[in-house]
């Protein structure tokens, strides 16, 4: 059976996995594989099972990933958009409350487009420009805009980081580089072996890329504008020392589902009186 073959390869939910690999074949959704009239191609069945027992990402297999209400196209050239990502979407809600405070967009290492094209949905009035890299990456994010209605509103660039940029912007989310470079061997074979290394590795302690962006955020932000990162697991107070070392403040931190902290927002500190008393909780501006 494809589900025994894929648990005796190491992959987690293995029943489910083969259910999810059989739709897509199909070309139904998961709850009609029971109804009549349905034929597997068995080559391509075998070759599809072949590969997710190779731990090639169902994302990669499939081609596509929810993100926020998106469906995205996804490719080897990008990161998996991860539901631990939306924590920065909900932390831009957070930050700004009233969507309309929000007109100009940044994405810095937008990959898929998920970051960007989640909150053009939340703030209908901006508009958004994304930068990657990898060219691959940039076009994929283009395409995805198109699929989601959402072209309009978006641009992306190919490039370093913001080298290619000379405007200011309300709000920039970013997910840099972030696993210290010793723990990349200890990743799991579905990241280590098939997803871009370049958007994974932060050097020797995780922060190389939180070093280079901090520096170069109060000249990006516009007045009342603030700039969340997405962490990763302890980097807390690393990454918010760094930007108060640049002349940044710290507005605090929302947590994933698994109550790791995950958006750390940061503003200017000449702008703090633009933001509630209060975010992300119990956590209060200024702590």
């Amino acid at each position: 059976m494809a589900a025994d073959r894929l648990g005796a390869a190491g992959v987690e939910a293995p029943r489910r996995e083969a259910r999810l690999l059989a739709a897509h074949l199909l070309g139904v959704a998961s709850g009609h594989l029971l109804d009549p009239g349905l034929a597997v191609d068995r080559d391509a069945w075998s070759a599809l099972v072949a590969r997710r027992a190779m731990r090639e990402p169902l994302a990669f297999i499939t081609g596509r990933r929810g993100f926020w209400t998106l469906d995205l196209a996804v490719s080897p050239a990008t990161l998996i958009p991860r539901p631990d990502s939306e924590s920065l979407i909900s932390a831009a809600r957070q930050v700004f409350p009233s969507t309309d405070r929000v007109r100009r967009l940044l994405d810095l290492g937008t990959g898929t487009g998920a970051l960007l094209l989640a909150a053009l949905s939340v703030f209908p009035a901006a508009f958004g420009v994304g930068v990657d890299r990898a060219p691959a990456a940039a076009s994929l994010a283009a395409r995805n805009a198109v699929a989601n209605g959402l072209s309009g509103r978006a641009a992306f660039l190919a490039g370093d980081w913001d080298v290619a940029l000379s405007a200011s912007f309300d709000l920039i989310l970013c997910n840099p580089p972030y696993i210290p470079h010793g723990e990349m061997a200890l990743l799991m074979p579905e990241v280590a072996r098939f997803e871009p290394g370049s958007a994974l590795d932060g050097g020797e302690d995780g922060l190389d890329a939180y070093r280079t962006l901090v520096a170069r955020l109060p000249g990006l932000l516009a007045a009342g504008g603030a700039a969340i990162f997405e962490i990763g697991h302890g980097q807390q107070e690393g990454v918010k020392a760094l930007a108060e070392s640049a002349g940044l403040h710290y507005l605090g931190c929302e947590a994933d589902l698994a109550g790791i902290p995950r958006a750390l927002a940061l503003c200017r500190k000449a702008d703090v009186g633009a933001f509630e008393k209060k975010l992300f909780g119990s956590t209060a501006v200024g702590s």
